[in-house]
């Protein structure tokens, strides 16, 4: 009688190869998967195997140096590993499907990327309470990429029109202007992209409204203003304010600075400095006190303007200098004497 040759039940787990034996296969499977995919030059090729590789030898590591897991993986294969035992075997599960005393507890990949590499190689990676809490540092590279880097960003991301740096130019202004604010015409020239994609010259003319109060170094900034080139978008073009010096104020920070000479008699005597302000306006400060060296006489609110406080300004500081005679005829000396003798 011929006997029919029984096909085996799918349902059935195959007998599992000893720990040598099924290791040693992994392993050569994990060589012609690495192959395979290299070969296949997808953007993902090195991290596929890095990834595969890594859990595969940390699974090895763990059940080879385990001789109970060994002898698990002996008797029941993978399944048993995972706490699940085959169907139709009467062993009792280690645990509840979660990794029970005698189970397997397969790590978080990027666990064992950090303890092999010491930082994420990659700018991605899982999240949540699962993803291993040392595994964020930056800057890492591995199989060609880098962490700042999105590798999975899109076609169009990648090919975006990249803007070129800022140009800037300077805007000379008088104290005057700074003082009072002002409204300045530029005209420029720059270079744009018609329709056609050529390069061509265009003529503009901006305005600039500047504030009283600002400082040097002010910037005012027009995007898209500067020059065009092909495949990228126009630069921004940016002002930078320039102070010019002037013949009798001298700007430090809200305040304003004057040098004032006076003769050693006006020095003793008393004397009376005029002053033209920046915005017109004239001043008349009498001086009664005895201007000794290094004499600062301070004007409230007579400075700049503050541009970030509305209606408050620095203050006018003057600064004396004493010149002193280079000769005196004897009645000269005499008479000081005797008008100075007993001043302290």
């Amino acid at each position: 009688m011929i006997k029919k040759k029984q096909k085996p039940n799918s349902s059935r787990s195959l007998k599992p190869m000893r720990t040598e034996e099924g290791f040693d296969h992994v392993i050569m499977s994990l060589a012609f998967l690495s192959k395979t995919v290299i070969a296949s030059d997808g953007p993902l090729s090195v991290y596929h195997v890095n990834v595969i590789n890594l859990v595969t030898f940390d699974i090895l590591e763990q059940v080879l140096s385990d001789p109970q897991k060994r002898a698990v993986y002996d008797q029941y294969g993978e399944e048993g590993l995972k706490d699940m035992p085959p169907p139709g075997s009467s062993r009792p599960p280690f645990g509840k499907g979660t990794g029970g005393p005698n189970g397997f507890n397969p790590r978080n990949a990027e666990d064992i990327f950090a303890e092999f590499f010491g930082s994420s190689p990659f700018g991605f990676g899982s999240s949540g309470p699962t993803r291993s809490a040392r595994f964020h540092s930056d800057g890492a590279k591995f199989g060609g990429f880098n962490s700042t880097d999105n590798i999975f960003r899109s076609q169009n991301e990648a090919t975006a029109p990249r803007k070129p740096p800022p140009v800037e130019s300077k805007l000379p202004c008088s104290l005057e202007e700074l003082y009072t604010g002002s409204t300045r015409k530029m005209k420029i020239s720059r270079t744009v992209v018609n329709a056609a994609g050529r390069q061509v010259q265009e003529s503009e003319i901006l305005t600039i409204n500047v504030k009283p109060g600002w400082k040097k170094g002010t910037k005012i900034t027009f995007p898209d203003k500067g020059n065009e080139q092909p495949n990228q978008l126009p630069a921004d073009l940016v002002f930078v304010i320039d102070e010019k010096p002037h013949d009798l104020y001298k700007r430090d920070g809200n305040d304003l600075v004057v040098n004032q000479r006076v003769l050693l008699a006006e020095a003793l005597g008393g004397t009376t400095v005029n002053l033209v302000t920046l915005d017109g306006r004239n001043l008349s400060l009498p001086v009664t006190d005895i201007i000794s060296p290094g004499y600062e006489l301070v004007i409230a609110r007579e400075g700049m303007p503050i541009a970030k406080e509305t209606g408050n300004r620095g203050d006018l500081r003057i600064k004396f200098e004493v010149k002193f005679p280079t000769k005196l005829t004897p009645e000269q000396r005499e008479g000081l004497k005797r008008a100075l003798v007993g001043v302290k």
